[in-house]
């Protein structure tokens, strides 16, 4: 939290001077670094000198509410080199890997009564903002000098940190190919093709597959003290954020890169619902409204609806000799992914703010359709 890299940096300080980068700093360099409160900077310094503070609990306070001032951390280097980093917003991962760069390494700490307690977002709107904020920095970290490629190459950290660190920040990149796999059983109705296979003992194999990832991911849910509806929730709304929330987010990195726009920190509601909502036969509903974050959604629900119909009224384009047409299990992956995206099916006929707004609907009905034509282009030729 003070700049510095164990373990040799924080050792052998001068009472009464700041240590940093192997350097003693003076009073006044301490304030410029760490601000204006002298009892913070006192307390600083005695952790940095490895001495116990014994300041008085009322000088604590005082230090404290100076500290969580609006304006203390003006012209001092707190977000650069002490306490949370700025620059991102996924300032907390950012954090981390800055500490764990430095060669700092992470200890699970569970005191009872537990230290940090927050609320998360009550309804989807929220949810999915925050989704899109938090792939939107992720991705923006692995891009960046902060990337923990080059703080493995060029710092202390772990290989192993690295690729969880790797795994972390690219949820963003997901978007891509989950798009292109919810696609891919439209096109292949829509252009009578295959990608599973059509024969009855190899179907068993993508079949088994997938009754086992989901019966385990169930059951640890149950083991866990969770419902089989909040599983299906889980699923669902993994497969509704990675391909809306973390497609934008990627855009958004995008058009950053380019200089064409710059990302903005979205402030998400996390009050709790009040019990009277709680009750109410609309709690729990999809909320909608004109942003492009719906945009992804309708577009994938529209083209699995318009090969699904494809399929019912028997409209299958002529195919080469040998080749195979697409099969029930096509149908069954495309109807998979109208189940996942219920929630978007009922807002194409709900009112209000729980109905998808006739523009978003216009908008993903033109990007069907032009999904439909080229399918269409890949038949002809």
């Amino acid at each position: 939290m003070y700049g510095l890299s164990p373990p040799n940096e924080i050792q052998n300080a001068k009472k009464g001077q700041g240590f940093t980068n192997g350097t003693f700093l003076s009073e006044k360099e301490t304030m410029q670094k760490f601000g204006t409160s002298k009892g913070f900077v006192e307390s600083a310094t005695h952790i940095l000198e490895g001495i116990t503070s014994d300041l008085h609990k009322s000088l604590d306070l005082e230090a404290a509410s100076k500290v969580a001032s609006c304006d203390y951390e003006y012209n001092t280097a707190w977000g650069k080199q002490v306490g949370w980093l700025y620059g991102s917003t996924s300032e907390d991962v950012l954090t981390g890997l800055k500490f764990h760069t430095k060669g700092w390494r992470s200890e699970l700490c569970s005191p009872d009564p537990i230290a940090f307690m927050g609320c998360s977002p009550q309804d989807n709107l929220g949810q999915m903002a925050q989704h899109k904020r938090w792939s939107t920095g992720l991705l923006d970290i692995f891009l960046s000098k902060h990337c923990p490629i080059f703080g493995t190459l060029f710092g202390k950290l772990q290989f192993r940190e690295c690729l969880s660190y790797i795994w972390i920040t690219n949820w963003a990149l997901r978007s891509i190919p989950e798009i292109c796999y919810a696609l891919l059983p439209a096109y292949c109705i829509i252009t009578n093709s295959s990608f599973l296979p059509n024969k009855e003992l190899s179907m068993w194999i993508p079949t088994t597959l997938f009754v086992i990832y989901n019966v385990s991911n169930l059951i640890e849910h149950v083991k866990s003290g969770l419902s089989i509806r909040t599983w299906w929730n889980n699923q669902r709304m993994g497969r509704i954020t990675t391909m809306n929330s973390c497609f934008l987010g990627f855009l958004t990195i995008i058009l950053k890169n380019l200089r064409i726009s710059d990302t903005n920190f979205e402030i998400t509601k996390k009050e709790q619902v009040p019990s009277n909502e709680s009750t109410n036969e609309n709690a729990g509903r999809f909320i909608f409204n004109e942003s492009l974050i719906f945009l992804p959604g309708t577009t994938i629900l529209l083209v699995q609806l318009i090969a699904i119909f494809t399929s019912w009224l028997g409209w299958k384009p002529l195919i080469k000799s040998g080749a195979d047409g697409y099969g029930a299990g096509e149908v069954f992956c495309s109807a998979y992914v109208v189940l996942c995206y219920l929630p978007f099916l009922k807002g194409l006929f709900g009112k209000g703010k729980y109905g998808i707004p006739l523009s978003t609907i216009c908008k993903s009905m033109v990007l069907a359709l032009l999904f439909v034509h080229l399918c269409g282009t890949t038949i002809a030729n």
